[in-house]
């Protein structure tokens, strides 16, 4: 069952276009959304949660048109952003006690539990928590109304790695749990902990949705030395670059197969960082 389906959403400005994007969830998953800066994560993400109006194109939030149910498919969506800023002199129960009214389903039980669970003191001000504890604070008040997918754009940004972690592993036991998630990030390194499939946004296209292991499969991470770069290799050469022992690009595996230089594994990061050369 596919939680979230977005069918060729179509997005201008002036000086930007989300062009034909489109990509498929399914429940109790985690995809990891993919991009630079600026490539058009947070546009989408925008967009599919009518915070700015697409131009046209398709939503839709377990099997029913966002733009006709927005309502009801609210109460069961949860969204997070790592730099979210809530009233710095508010005390976090203040700022619940707001939220909770919009929620026809809010658990209060879920929400003691959750508190808990994430360390929070909800006696505390906004301005007294550190960036990770805003976050987790986020997906208490997300999980409290019972949210089926949670969309989470860049919410491990600026955290140390040992906060990072510990987020990632809250995102794998709420998918043990059968919640969905929509993970935005630039931080490949994350998505190769818990991600089951990736979507690659690059200006504002997608390049690439599918299963994590299926696209970093399709690619080889290729070391030359200065002599090795050829005009007979370069054609087959995605995105070389220079490096401390000479170059490094990425080749798709076939062609890997047909060259006589060192190949290995590539990751997320490499990927995309040479895609990003081309």
């Amino acid at each position: 069952m596919n939680v979230l389906s977005i069918k060729n959403l179509c997005k201008s400005y002036e000086s930007f276009n989300l062009n034909n994007v489109s990509f498929d969830i399914k429940k109790g998953t985690i995809m990891g959304f993919i991009g630079r800066n600026g490539a058009g994560k947070t546009t989408t993400l925008k967009s599919i949660l009518n915070f700015v109006h697409p131009d046209s194109g398709e939503i839709l939030f377990f099997g029913k048109s966002f733009s006709e149910n927005e309502f009801e498919i609210k109460q069961k969506l949860g969204f997070v952003s790592g730099g979210i800023d809530y009233y710095s002199k508010k005390k976090l129960r203040t700022i619940t006690n707001v939220t909770r009214r919009f929620y026809k389903s809010w658990d209060e039980k879920a929400y003691d539990e959750y508190l808990k669970l994430f360390k929070l003191n909800d006696n505390k001000n906004a301005d007294q928590l550190s960036a990770g504890m805003r976050v987790k604070y986020s997906l208490a008040l997300a999980l409290s109304h019972n949210a089926e997918l949670l969309i989470l754009d860049e919410p491990t940004s600026g955290l140390d790695p040992v906060s990072r972690d510990d987020l990632l592993d809250i995102f794998l036991t709420l998918c043990d749990k059968g919640i969905t998630i929509l993970f935005s990030t630039h931080i490949t390194s994350d998505l190769e902990k818990c991600a089951d499939t990736i979507t690659y946004i690059k200006n504002g296209t997608i390049i690439a949705s599918t299963d994590i292991n299926t696209f970093t499969s399709k690619y080889k991470l290729v070391e030359l030395t200065k002599e090795q770069l050829t005009d007979h290799i370069k054609p087959v050469l995605i995105g070389y670059k220079r490096s401390k022992s000479g170059y490094t690009a990425i080749i798709n595996t076939e062609d890997s197969k047909k060259i006589n230089v060192k190949c290995s594994d590539a990751d997320l990061e490499s990927i995309m960082i040479h895609i990003e050369k081309e």
